[in-house]
């Protein structure tokens, strides 16, 4: 932990480093502003993004796509549990976990992609008793952390690895049968000429009528502002001193992404708010996209 925190003095980690030493970009969202348009940069912002064209070389790029699960992996490895707090506003942001169900007793079958060490499906399955998870992620290890919590019930809960752009879903999940997958801030980790292939994998086990609860890094984060020449490896999309790489979505393209594998947008935000580090006696603006989408079923796609 001491290593990250050493390392977001100059490029931030992949969430934001608070006081005690855990995660607080993505954990517990105080006070928000959630706006249709996009952050406004100031001169100087305009003037560091604008100056940033070079690019990360080719060879690279491709060691950085190949070793892409091994660098998630020995992020794992130095945090353990430690990193992430619990996300127990998610119900809260959420609404659909509670009130999707057509009928009270009705069982709710959630995805969560990109499952990391379970904080968010913990507080889920602690909250609703009548609720089945499929959780996976890209790394083994943190599908491992998944499986050794004390709360993990395979009655309850289905922890698998799975590279959403490459291997097939269904393999795990039966076809059509989520009610809810909730994909946060894991789409900003995947190379964006994937992330199409990720939201079919997606989109083949959702039940026609189900929603996606998608919350991401969004436009201007301060995040991406805070990425140092030589970084970049396309538009909005940069790689950390770990290896890990994080894209910063517009609204615009994340509609387009969705709808065009047959999704419906249903809400899709910018949310602002803004973090203070009393140490350094900064105050940041944080951007994330907050949005919804559901699957149509095939007599409104035809």
């Amino acid at each position: 932990m001491a290593e990250l925190q050493q390392d977001a003095k100059t490029v931030l980690p992949p969430f934001e480093i608070s006081k005690d030493g855990q995660c607080s970009t993505c954990c517990s969202p105080p006070g928000q502003t959630k706006t249709f348009a996009a952050r406004t940069l100031t001169e100087e912002e305009m003037e560091k993004l604008s100056g940033d064209q070079i690019l990360v070389s080719d060879f690279k790029q491709m060691k950085l796509e190949k070793e892409a699960q091994k660098n998630w992996d020995l992020f794992y490895k130095r945090n353990t549990t430690n990193f992430f707090k619990d996300r127990h506003w998610t119900t809260r942001e959420f609404e659909e976990l509670k009130e999707c169900r057509e009928f009270e007793s009705q069982k709710l079958v959630l995805f969560e992609a990109g499952c990391g060490v379970g904080n968010c499906i913990f507080p889920l399955l602690e909250n609703d008793l009548n609720i089945f998870v499929y959780a996976c992620d890209f790394s083994p290890r943190a599908v491992d952390f998944v499986k050794q919590n004390p709360l993990y019930c395979p009655e309850r809960c289905s922890a698998f690895q799975c590279d959403l752009t490459n291997d097939d879903l269904r393999g795990s999940i039966p076809e059509g049968s989520v009610d809810v997958a909730t994909l946060i801030f894991v789409l900003s980790a995947i190379h964006p000429d994937k992330m199409q292939q990720a939201l079919v994998n997606i989109h083949r086990v959702l039940k026609p009528g189900g929603v996606v609860l998608f919350r991401d890094y969004g436009l201007y984060d301060h995040a991406m502002l805070r990425f140092k020449a030589g970084n970049k490896l396309g538009q909005n999309f940069y790689v950390r001193q770990d290896g890990t790489r994080s894209y910063f979505f517009s609204k615009e393209l994340l509609a387009e992404l969705f709808e065009g594998v047959g999704f419906q947008t249903l809400a899709n935000d910018y949310v602002l708010r803004e973090t203070v580090n009393k140490k350094e006696g900064l105050c940041v603006p944080r951007v994330f996209l907050q949005s919804k989408f559901r699957k149509l079923d095939q007599s409104q796609t035809s």
